[in-house]
């Protein structure tokens, strides 16, 4: 028998490899070296895949399929919401060990998703995760399930570190496994996150998009009503999703969520970091850096970066591919991750400031592949015949960009807006890259880092999409539109 208060702890799954200085090392993203366990954050993009998955079948019953996926995810954050056979009498810790056992009677080790009192009956149980591994329980609003980690419908819960007691609990397996973040989520709680009730609140780049569509969940209310069919009802760059089939929403919507819903969520976590950064103890700050980093490139990718062309699904994957369109490889993502680095080793060391100039260095760069798409689609509507998927395209890509255009110029976007909104009677893809090119300087990026868009039949570029000359990074030019748009 184990001596008396020597057995073997709960609620971990073994220890983060060790590296040859004695620190802790945790599985890469693309090559990135996160410095805390975000396998779980990471796993957001297998919602991704799961929802183009339905998208692509294009049937009434697969998009609405999708839209579960999208409202109430499957792969990351899982939980399951469990009724007590009895009210708590004792309170529960936030991350306090919670073991139970699966279907077959193998051993599930989970956490309180959140503190609860005592007389409550029912209860969150995160979980768990490894540094290698997601959740093995993921139902949420999945077709395909995966219920291996799940507890069993009924059984007993052990509470506490050392098992402080055990009772009792029933829940629907299939109904009460659900996630705690999703892509809808990621705008849902923009108002809070973003505007309101945060350190640094209003973010600079968020208010971009809330100054021009003149709502917080703007990307939500993109997708939702391009799942709808119906009009938006922005303040600016309305779509009529009504005049789409299946081929134009699914462009939409699966663009959206990445683009769009996930795109700024990954600008909120590095400003989440900058907020929580101080001189020394900065844990906090740097996880919320490593979370950015894995919603910017998902699980997909792998350690480092170098899979098959299409198996990502996030904003990592968009740059790869239009950097190839454009030819401006590896330029984006080699750039973007060596400033990732470095802002980590920033906010590791306390230099708050240095990091936020590199923040500001990264979220320019990110919009490069969003010019590059919205330019890309509409000569394919202008020049190559594109049908409704490429319109669609060139209005979804523009849809992710063009507050940041407008902040810089209202008259550029109007023109790029006029040319490949949803429904546009004609594109003309000279004024949309003349437009884009006007802006450049003010956004803090240059010809070179977007490039021309070339024919893969020839390498050569297509005609009147040859890189421009001239524009400069005027990052005195960019700061000083960033202060006129907080004041």
């Amino acid at each position: 028998a184990y001596y008396p208060g020597m057995e073997p702890c709960v609620g971990t799954t073994g220890p983060p490899d060790v590296g040859t200085n004695g620190t802790i090392s945790f599985t890469k993203v693309a090559g990135y070296e996160p410095s805390s366990q975000v396998t779980d954050h990471c796993a957001i993009d297998l919602d991704q895949a799961a929802l183009e998955t339905q998208l692509a079948l294009k049937t009434e019953a697969s998009f609405a399929n999708a839209r579960k996926i999208y409202n109430e995810g499957g792969h990351s954050k899982s939980y399951a919401e469990v009724v007590l056979a009895s009210a708590l009498t004792s309170a529960i810790i936030k991350d306090d060990p919670i073991t139970g056992k699966n279907a077959e009677g193998n051993e599930v080790v989970g956490k309180a998703y959140e503190a609860y009192v005592p007389g409550v009956s029912v209860i969150k149980v995160l979980y768990p995760t490894t540094d290698t591994q997601a959740s093995e329980c993921q139902v949420g609003g999945l077709v395909d399930t995966t219920m291996g980690g799940c507890f069993a419908a009924t059984g007993n819960l052990t509470i506490g570190v050392g098992g402080n007691h055990t009772i009792a609990y029933t829940y629907n397996s299939t109904e009460d496994n659900n996630n705690g973040r999703t892509f809808a989520g990621f705008s849902t709680g923009a108002k809070e996150k973003m505007r309101e009730n945060c350190t640094g609140c209003p973010y600079t780049d968020f208010m971009y998009f809330y100054d021009y569509y003149g709502v917080d969940e703007y990307a939500d209310h993109w997708v939702q009503s391009a799942f709808d069919g119906n009009m938006t009802k922005f303040t600016n760059g309305n779509a009529n999703f009504s005049t789409y089939g299946f081929d134009g929403k699914e462009q939409a919507i699966k663009k959206g969520t990445a683009y769009m819903n996930a795109y700024m969520y990954v600008i909120r976590e590095f400003e989440d970091a900058l907020d929580i950064c101080t001189e020394s103890d900065n844990d906090g700050a740097v996880h919320a850096w490593d979370e950015g980093v894995c919603f910017y490139t998902g699980s997909l990718e792998g350690e480092d970066g170098s899979v098959m062309a299409d198996d990502g699904k996030l904003l990592y994957q968009l740059a790869d591919k239009r950097c190839v369109d454009y030819d401006t490889c590896p330029e984006i993502n080699n750039g973007l991750f060596e400033d990732l680095a470095q802002g980590k080793q920033e906010l590791m060391a306390g230099d708050c400031d240095a990091a936020r100039e590199t923040t500001k260095k990264i979220t320019a760069q990110m919009y490069i592949p969003l010019i590059q798409g919205t330019m890309k689609y509409a000569y394919h509507a202008d020049r190559l015949a594109g049908g409704e998927k490429e319109k669609a395209e060139a209005a979804a890509f523009a849809a992710a960009v063009l507050p940041r255009v407008h902040n810089a110029s209202a008259d550029a976007a109007t023109t790029i807006y006029d040319n490949v909104k949803v429904g546009a009677s004609k594109t003309n893809s000279t004024a949309v890259k003349s437009a884009f090119e006007s802006v450049y300087a003010a956004i803090g990026i240059t010809c070179a880092d977007v490039g021309g868009l070339v024919n893969p039949s020839d390498g050569a570029y297509y005609p009147g999409m040859e890189p421009c000359v001239g524009m400069t990074n005027q990052t005195n030019q960019t700061n000083q539109t960033n202060q006129t748009n907080q004041t």
